[in-house]
């Protein structure tokens, strides 16, 4: 059989490595401890778990490919195609009479084993690929439900009978009859434990801490904001996210959101925007028992518990469940005296919990007050944030009113003036532009006289297009010189690149050094 079974096994030994190690990576739990509770946060990039994730399913790809072609094209062919005397070394793994075709291969428990892997696996990866998973792939009925979130998310359950079958298949193999030279159950066996109990303990947490959802509104730009409460014991930080569970959707989808509450809140908040099938139908379910808001409060529907006017939407709240809280590249703001703090769009969500934090902070600091919320997830004594910068940008106008409420509370708070709010609305021409001078007038002038902004309606100002990050980056850097500034990006990868470059620049330049994190969606 020559160089073409080294060749095929050892595409199996990467692949058995690399089946391993892609389930290291979804262990959320397990990560989220190793970067809050352990300083390997330092040396593993546990922003990009995701991204590790992904690395290795090609590299299972590569694995299949080697292993499969080299049998199918090489090994077998020869196989079948040996003189007696080239197959007479064989006849103790392949029996006394030759195989004369493929079919006899195939039958055999190490070949439809095989065969079937390669076909759940090319299901699940194509699945997988963006294109399919947001939906950007047009088909017509009934294919199109091949697309999608819920396609994605189904598929990849797949992967519970791939590994039973990869165990199975590097049983019975050919050449190996040994029992422990079978190594496929040894790499094993330690991930799959790790992620199975991964998966019971998020079942049974989830099942035990029952929420009651307190507020629900539908805001301008699909987004939906669900209140709920605070589950007894359930401590985490700024930055983090949780799982969501609707069983009025789906019983058996979890998707995670970034919490927008503050850890000192009595509550938990998440918004949600609706980009795909999953969140469309939960916007949906939710709408049905929301009413147009009275008394001037915000949204366009709205059902708030304990509200008289609305008791019938009370009773009919769907159910929900959350799990968490899990790590997330914000969560380590903390560690530094200034951050920036960029949202694009949605990707706001996790600064909104971290700028109502700093805010919350920095008032127990100031009134001595260490005692008050010692059932929070951090004590203030680790507290070292004492300047922020975040920058919003959006390009709809009405998606400022989706964190309305936070942007007038830290103006009027924020009495020192240690977070600087910008908000960016980029469907309007920048400023100085002959086509938005009218708008730009009006705007200082009502801000000047009545302290709000007529485009965000805050009473912080707006500014239109988009930023120039690099004078930001020069601003940061001249008022914070010897300083470390820690640099957080939420949002969709088009600003990452640009962010981190003159991240690295400026650290190189100046005397200032910005430590960049990203988390994209």
């Amino acid at each position: 059989m020559g160089y073409c079974v080294c060749v095929a096994k050892g595409g199996a030994e990467t692949l058995k490595f690399n089946m391993a190690l892609i389930l290291l990576p979804v262990c959320r739990n397990t990560v989220t401890w190793l970067r809050t509770k352990t300083k390997l946060g330092k040396i593993v990039p546990f922003d990009d778990n995701l991204n590790f994730h992904k690395v290795i399913a090609v590299g299972i790809a590569v694995g299949v490919g080697l292993h499969a072609i080299s049998h199918l094209t090489c090994d077998f062919p020869r196989l079948l195609h040996a003189t007696d005397a080239e197959y007479e070394p064989m006849k103790h793994f392949f029996g006394y009479t030759r195989p004369n075709n493929y079919w006899w291969f195939v039958k055999g428990t190490e070949g439809w084993t095989g065969v079937v892997m390669v076909v759940l696996m090319a299901v699940a990866f194509t699945l997988a690929t963006p294109w399919f998973r947001r939906g950007r792939v047009s088909l017509p009925r009934p294919f199109n439900r091949l697309t999608g979130f819920n396609a994605f998310w189904y598929s990849h359950h797949l992967f519970v009978i791939v590994y039973i079958l990869f165990i199975v298949h590097g049983y019975f193999l050919y050449l190996t009859k040994k029992w422990y030279k079978r190594t496929t159950w040894m790499y094993l066996a330690v991930p799959m434990i790790l992620y199975a109990s991964e998966r019971l303990i998020r079942a049974f947490r989830s099942s035990i801490r029952p929420v009651k959802i307190r507020k629900v509104a539908v805001y301008p730009g699909n987004v939906l904001a669900l209140h709920v409460s605070k589950p007894q014991g359930f401590k985490y930080r700024s930055g983090q996210y949780v799982f969501v569970n609707c069983a009025a959707v789906s019983p058996f989808q979890w998707h995670p959101f970034s919490i927008t509450s503050a850890p000192q809140d009595d509550y938990i908040s998440v918004h949600i925007r609706t980009l795909g099938d999953w969140t469309r139908q939960l916007k949906v379910v939710f709408s049905e028992v929301c009413q147009p808001p009275t008394g001037g409060k915000s949204g366009l529907l709205r059902a708030d518990y304990g509200d008289s006017s609305n008791n019938r939407a009370n009773l009919s709240f769907p159910r929900v469940l959350i799990d968490g809280p899990y790590g997330a590249p914000a969560q380590d703001y903390k560690k530094y005296e200034v951050v920036l703090l960029v949202g694009l769009g949605i990707g706001a969500t996790p600064f909104i919990s971290i700028v109502k934090d700093i805010v919350n902070n920095i008032k127990q600091l100031d009134n001595g007050d260490h005692k008050r919320h010692a059932s929070t997830s951090v004590s203030t004594s680790s507290f070292r944030t004492r300047r922020a910068y975040f920058y919003w940008v959006t390009r709809e106008q009405d998606s400022f009113e989706w964190f309305r409420g936070v942007m007038n509370e830290v103006a009027e708070t924020d009495k020192k003036g240690v977070i600087e709010l910008h908000n960016y609305c980029t469907s309007v021409y920048e400023e100085g532009d002959a086509r938005s001078a009218l708008i730009a007038m009006l705007q200082s002038l009502n801000h000047a006289k009545h302290g709000v902004d007529v485009v965000s309606g805050t009473r912080v100002k707006s500014h239109f297009a988009r930023p120039n990050w690099r004078n930001v980056y020069k601003r940061i850097a001249l008022n914070h010189r010897d300083k470390r500034i820690g640099v957080f990006y939420c949002g969709a990868p088009t600003l990452t690149k640009e962010l981190r470059q003159l991240a690295q620049d400026f650290s190189h330049k100046t005397t200032t050094k910005f430590d960049f994190h990203k988390e994209n969606f």
